[in-house]
Order: structure tokens, then sequence, then C-alpha cells
């Protein structure tokens, strides 16, 4: 009767021990994801670029996308002008390279500075930018972070930059849009005549 008793005890006890280590792992688990999900609050991207799956960028009245396709490779999807209903899917291995490290590059970009609320965007150039930006995830139609980039602030190598959203003016440095606005150059280059 005794070795009964001792036997369920010990039989309680080790499965309570496996789902309390259930839980532990779990939590630790969900501990590391949240973790490597948290975006850094001084970076202008609100997610990590590997969560992003399309990005377009409109220059001068012209819309560029790129997307990744479904093995998550990036490629430029093509100009759309207006309503324009055919339009370039190029893909390729270099330019994929190209396009991946130009927006890991973007994703890592840093707010040097954020404006007061309530800051004129008149001031800024951000009334009528010339360049949009537009950041999407998987599978949504509405993009998750929206920019207009305006003016050259005095430091001459900074721009200002609006994040559509009520998310306020900030200043990024210069070079981060310079070097998606040269993508789009090579991009649309080397894009196969229609």
């Amino acid at each position: 009767m005794r070795r009964r008793r001792a036997l369920v005890v010990w039989m309680v006890l080790a499965a309570l021990l496996a789902i309390v280590g259930t839980i532990e792992y779990r939590d630790a688990k969900a501990s590391r994801s949240a973790r490597a999900t948290r975006v850094d609050e001084s970076l202008l991207v609100p997610l990590p670029i590997d969560q992003v799956w399309a990005i377009e960028i409109a220059d001068a009245g012209t819309l560029h996308r790129f997307e990744r396709d479904a093995a998550g490779t990036w490629f430029y999807h093509g100009v759309h002008v207006g309503s324009e209903a055919a339009h370039e899917h190029a893909s390729d291995a270099a330019s994929a390279a190209r396009i991946e490290t130009a927006f890991q590059a973007f994703g890592r970009t840093r707010i040097e500075r954020r404006l007061p609320p309530g800051t004129d965007a008149r001031r800024h150039g951000l009334t009528s930018p010339r360049t949009l930006v537009l950041v999407y995830r998987r599978g949504e139609r509405q993009p998750v972070a929206q920019y207009a980039v305006g003016e050259v602030s005095p430091d001459s190598v900074s721009l200002y930059v609006e994040m559509v959203g009520g998310a306020g003016i900030v200043t990024i440095p210069g070079y981060q849009v310079d070097n998606l606005l040269s993508l789009v150059s090579a991009v649309r280059d080397a894009a196969p005549a229609r």
C-alpha cells in the first residue's frame, strides 16, 4: 500500500515537473520571439527588413515597386505609370542581390533628429515631396510605413522625412534616400525594354 502511494506521489511529481517544464519552454520561446521582433525606436523602418515583403518608391511621379517572390527573393516589379496594365517582372540573381543590399541598408536607417510635434511641413519641403517610400508586409494592402522625403536640412547631409500617419517629421542621412534612388536607376536601366 505504501509503495502504491509512493508511486502515485512520484507520478504526480513527474507530471507537475513536465507541466512546469513545458510552461517555462513556451515562455522562453515567446520571450525570444518578442526580442527578435522588437525594433529599435531610433530606426526609421518600424519592423525588421526580413518581414518587409514589398517596397514602393515613387520618384517624380513614377512608381517603382520591388517585391519578394514566393521564395523571398527580391525582384523589381517594374514601373507603374497611371493605370498601366502591362509591366515588367524582371528577376535575376544580380539584381536580387543589389535590391537586398539596398533594402538591408535602408532598414538600418537611423533617425538623427525628431522635430517637435506641430512643426510646419511646408518649411521642410514636405507638402509636395518629390519622393515617397511605402513599406508593406506580406499579404497586406495598406503600407506599414509611408515616408515623404523633403528638402535637405541646413547641415547639407540630412533630409527631412515625414513619417506619414502622425509619427512626425524627422531627419535621416541623405545618402539613404540617394541609395534608394540609385537602386531605382540601376534596376530600371537593367530591365529589358518592352
